[in-house]
């Protein structure tokens, strides 16, 4: 059985390495990291990940107008998209709510559970993406 394939979009290069790292060392492959969004839209052209994990805030940039043109672009295949923050879901609930992710994570939470979880309720469980 294939591991699920991920894409991590953050602007913080520490968070990118433990977060990889992590997943990792928990099953899930890692086919792509992005820092800006400009390099997210060319890593989900290019690598076509079953699931893409996209912190809310990017530096100057919205994680949530990158999660949109992830899913507008038809030309891209971003997989499902989940958004990550170090603030909490709370603060966010409106903008994640109106946003195309299937769910959100606060950076603490991040693990191929919690990943695996939201995409079982989403109905893209990993049994869909294999």
């Amino acid at each position: 059985m294939a591991a699920l394939r991920c894409l991590i979009v953050d602007d913080n290069s520490g968070f990118l390495q433990a977060a990889r790292a992590l997943l990792e060392r928990e099953g899930l492959q890692i086919v792509g990291v992005a820092s800006t969004g400009a390099e997210a839209l060319r890593c989900a052209a290019e690598l076509h990940p079953d699931v893409t994990l996209v912190d809310v805030d990017l530096g100057g940039e919205s994680g949530f107008e990158l999660a949109r043109r992830l899913v507008d672009e038809h030309s891209l295949d971003p997989g499902h998209l989940i958004l990550i923050s170090a603030h909490a879901e709370d603060d966010l609930a409106d903008l994640i709510e109106a946003s195309p992710a299937i769910g959100f994570l606060g950076k603490p939470a991040v693990s191929a559970e919690a990943i695996e979880r939201l995409l079982s309720r989403a109905g893209g469980g990993l049994d869909r993406l294999r």
